[in-house]
């Protein structure tokens, strides 16, 4: 009988896919059925092979051997995970086997997993595509029953093979020759260096900024209330401290004459549906979450616990083909907390708004919200709680009444002087009850609770108070405000250039919501930005960096050029081959840009010692093994280490201890001021070696007190009791 192979992303989706495909017999990495093998990836096995197997001269760094363009780049399989491609081929390749359904994550970056192993196996078998948003075991039944034609994505897949070509060819010809031209480990690309442009371009608006003082006049009355001067274009700053004291003494004593009331109904809708970015953004700003740990524990929420829907979407509504189990959602998450609420939604007709639900606006996949399967918060751990919190939170308030309240705008005057004052009263707190009405939405802080007032009523002011402030610079980029600039960096484009604006926007700004939180990590891991507190600085490495590259580099211009014709491949409007010899007419380009450069680098970590190859001073260089000196000269390539992190833990506080020195000499450091030469340490170990009882006897010793426990007058009675 023959069988259908299904290629999972994921161990964990693969053994829920196979479960619902009733696959029980396991093998070795896969899991087989009477008409499924359901096999898996661990991410990507398969990659964009090193520059050295096209020539053995590009295993050496070399300015002249650059611009690399090999004419067609080859795939080679990740050697750390190759054991699990072979079992995926042997599943592929069998004869029994007809047909392949791919399974992986239904986006670009999915796609190209899957069919890069299919096409290393040398794999031509019919495909189909399994596309769902969430791996609840309905969701999977239900994809299996409408599978899509692998042909579908064959654009898709074009557009995911040329974004990752791309990268090649710019990013390793780019960082190769920064690195060989400036003699110094430096890295660049088409995301990340944009990325860190922004960073410095904030650093520079904060250096060049000079605060200014500025007053307002805020007259108190003996009403219980108080108004604000404001001029005729409604600004309430005056920049001069004698035009304040000026208007003071213009108006002072003086009554206040009520010359108009505005009252207006409201209705505020909840704010929209998470996508990826915004849920980063909220977790940075409440939890102090990376951007990384969020995506990491929305995978967990998604894969693992099925309680969420798919987190890499940049959507923000909802697809109509999901009203019908909008209900069946709530009941799912309406547990303690969520109970009231849900009822309450449960109970009423749900009618929804283009800003909740837009097919034109859903992407790959809709926002996120939960899955039809029902929750036991207990299962889940703190951060998981909280990331969980804030989706289920979102969803229900967006399903709510909205908040509604009538706005009351007072307008006075005196000697010509306008004064203003604002009231609220708060008619229903509609989905604000979700959040126990403490939901910061950035609202008026001057609202006020106001009497009942007239036209033409008389106010007498108590006194006229000058109130002062003073203009702030912009606040440093937070993790979360990154990821926002990122998706939209129109105002750091550095031009005017209305058509890069448009792609900017309509691209979703630089990078994806898959990749931003890696590409953050990777900056601060290459140490071109740090982190001081909540907030993030860019580092003189960094600053060098952008200097030494190509201009074009450093705009996200670029990278949005790039996006609009990946999607343009992506929707078969582009031929992939075009965009590639594009691609390489760029590379040439900036690699002789850097060749050309008359800049040079400066490091900031070198030290005084030489070289005892070449005399050149030596640069302290500190990574996870600990720290080390090596030769400035990249050609020298001498290098000594000053410390190594070990396994070893202080006999004090326990903490990993620092072995420093070379041959006899060697000696273990730890923070605490504990000091211990190798020798002595050793000598210590080996006498506690010989102290120490091992597990097996431990073991032992305790099955021996459990039969002796067995064999004794308490046992006996226990015994009769359980008999009675």
């Amino acid at each position: 009988m023959s069988k259908i192979v299904v290629l999972a992303e994921k161990p964990s989706v693969g053994r829920d896919i196979a479960r619902v495909l009733h696959c029980h017999k396991k093998g070795n990495g896969f899991i087989e059925g009477s008409k499924y093998i359901v096999t898996w990836a661990l991410g990507h096995l398969v990659t964009l092979a090193d520059p050295e197997v096209y020539d053995n001269k590009y295993k050496t760094w070399k300015l002249e051997d650059l611009p690399m363009l090999p004419v067609h780049l080859k795939l080679a399989v990740i050697k750390k995970t190759g054991k699990q491609f072979q079992a995926v081929k042997a599943q592929l390749q069998r004869k029994d086997v007809k047909g392949i359904v791919i399974a992986t994550d239904a986006g670009r970056e999915g796609e190209l997993v899957a069919r890069w192993i299919l096409e290393k196996a040398r794999v031509q078998k019919p495909l189909k595509r399994l596309w769902i948003s969430s791996v609840t075991d309905k969701a999977i039944r239900d994809g299996f029953n409408r599978l899509k034609s692998g042909k579908e994505f064959e654009n898709l897949y074009a557009s995911a093979v040329a974004r990752s070509e791309a990268d090649w060819y710019v990013g390793l010809n780019a960082t190769r020759a920064l690195t060989t031209r400036f003699n110094a480990q430096l890295s660049t690309g088409r995301v990340q260096t944009p990325t860190l442009a922004m960073i410095a371009a904030r650093e520079a608006e904060i250096k060049s900024f000079k605060p200014k003082k500025f007053y307002g006049l805020a007259a108190k009355t003996k009403r219980g209330f108080s108004l604000t001067w404001q001029d005729k274009k409604n600004n309430k700053r005056i920049f001069s401290k004698e035009a304040a004291e000026a208007l003071q003494k213009k108006v002072q004593n003086k009554p206040l004459t009520i010359t108009h009331i505005d009252k207006q109904y409201k209705k505020k809708s909840a704010p929209q549906l998470y996508d990826l970015t915004e849920l980063q953004r909220d977790a940075n700003r409440i939890f102090n979450f990376s951007g990384k740990q969020t995506l990491s524990i929305m995978q967990k929420l998604y894969e693992q616990h099925k309680v969420l829907t798919y987190p890499r979407t940049d959507s923000r509504v909802l697809s109509s083909d999901i009203i019908s189990t909008l209900k069946d959602r709530v009941k799912a998450c309406g547990v303690d907390q969520y109970a009231r609420t849900a009822n309450k939604i449960l109970r009423k007709d749900l009618k929804l708004s283009k800003s909740v639900v837009d097919n034109a606006k859903v992407s790959d996949h809709h926002a996120i919200i939960p899955t039809e399967q029902s929750v036991v918060l207990e299962d889940l751990n703190d951060k998981e709680r909280k990331i969980y919190d804030l989706v289920v939170k979102r969803f229900l308030a967006v399903l709510s009444d909205p908040y509604e309240f009538e706005q009351t705008t007072v307008l006075a005057e005196t000697e010509g002087e306008q004064f203003t004052a604002n009231g609220k009263i708060i008619k229903k707190q509609g989905w604000k009850e979700v959040y126990h009405n403490r939901y910061d939405d950035g609202e008026s802080a001057d609202d006020q609770q106001l009497p009942a007032l007239e036209n033409g009523q008389t106010l007498t002011v108590s006194t006229y108070t000058i109130t002062a402030g003073e203009t702030k610079p912009p606040e440093r980029f937070t993790e979360g405000s990154l990821l926002q600039a990122m998706e939209n960096p129109v105002r750091y484009l550095g031009t005017t250039n209305k058509k890069h604006a448009s792609t900017l926007n309509k691209t979703g700004g630089i990078g994806t919501v898959a990749t931003r939180a890696d590409i953050i990590e990777k900056l601060f891991n290459n140490m071109y930005m740090e982190m001081k507190g909540k907030y993030i600085f860019i580092t003189s490495t960094g600053k060098q960096l952008l200097d030494l590259v190509p201009e074009e580099l450093r705009s996200p211009a670029l990278t949005a050029e790039w996006e609009d014709k990946l999607t343009q491949i992506a929707e078969g409007k582009l031929n992939k081959k075009q965009f590639i010899s594009e691609i390489k007419g760029y590379t040439k380009q900036v690699v002789q840009e850097i060749k050309t450069s008359k800049e040079t680098f400066k490091h900031d970590n070198m030290t005084g010692t030489k070289c005892p190859e070449c005399g050149k001073l030596m640069l302290e260089i500190t990574n996870k093994k600990g720290r080390m000196l090596v030769c400035q000269d990249r050609s020298c390539g001498h290098k000594k280490n000053i410390a190594k992190q070990t396994n070893a833990r202080c006999p004090n506080c326990h903490k990993r201890l620092e072995l420093r020195g070379e041959g006899d000499g060697q000696i273990f450091i730890c923070k605490c001021g504990h000091r211990e030469k190798l020798a002595t340490f050793n000598a210590r170990k080996q006498k506690e070696k010989k102290h120490n009882v091992s597990r097996k006897e431990v073991n032992k010793y305790l099955k021996k007190q459990e039969d002796g426990f067995s064999n004794n007058a308490l046992a006996e009675q226990l015994a009769k009791l359980k008999n009675k």
